[in-house]
């Protein structure tokens, strides 16, 4: 089963994980949502960090460190940030960080992540403008967006069929750009919540 779902809080995202698994849906993989498998309704503990690994090597040690304290890694690339951990031995403890500090830092990983990700975006941006391809024009006269001859003369079916065929195209050529202000809002925007939450968690 397949589900999309966003969270910024990583606590609120672990109980809505576990419960999940005590339904009987077991985390498989994250990746633009998640990925469950249906079987037997479990009670179980899953803990979640944010952390990037350059090299391969570094990244294995880390989960291996885990799975010997009694932690299963669920999901999570070193790329991706996004750490899952389920506990498997009940002589382990019962949280993946050993103090409040630890644990808030992760927010704070993550935040950093997300403002250089917005941050990397804005020459892209800027190139886009410079070159033309941002066209506010679009805006004004979306109908300079359909190059179909004599498309605003047609009527009834032929008309329907020959817009809705375009359209698509058109949208790309007059909006496609709109995707990179739009990821830079939503970076600053995780960038934020998450320094929010780290400055709640240390308290």
């Amino acid at each position: 089963m397949y589900r999309f779902k966003l969270f910024i809080d990583f606590e609120k995202e672990e109980k809505w994980l576990a419960q999940m698994a005590s339904d009987g849906y077991h985390l498989q993989r994250v990746s633009f949502g998640y990925q469950f498998r249906r079987g037997e309704p479990e009670k179980t503990t899953i803990k979640i960090d944010y952390r990037v690994f350059k090299n391969k090597e570094d990244y294995i040690d880390y989960c291996t460190m885990f799975e010997d304290s009694g932690w299963k890694h669920l999901a999570g690339t070193r790329s991706s940030g996004f750490q899952y951990f389920q506990k498997m031995d009940d002589t382990a403890e019962d949280d993946i960080f050993s103090d409040q500090a630890s644990k808030a830092v992760r927010y704070k990983r993550y935040a950093r992540v997300s403002l250089e990700s917005a941050y990397s975006f804005f020459p892209l941006l800027a190139i886009f403008y410079v070159t033309d391809i941002i066209d506010f024009e679009a805006f004004i006269n979306p109908k300079a967006l359909y190059f179909t001859p004599g498309l605003w003369d047609k009527t009834g079916t032929a008309f329907w069929f020959a817009f809705l065929f375009e359209t698509p195209f058109a949208l790309m050529r007059g909006f496609a750009w709109c995707f990179i202000p739009i990821t830079i809002i939503l970076y600053l925007f995780f960038g934020y919540k998450s320094n929010k939450l780290y400055a709640q968690y240390t308290k």
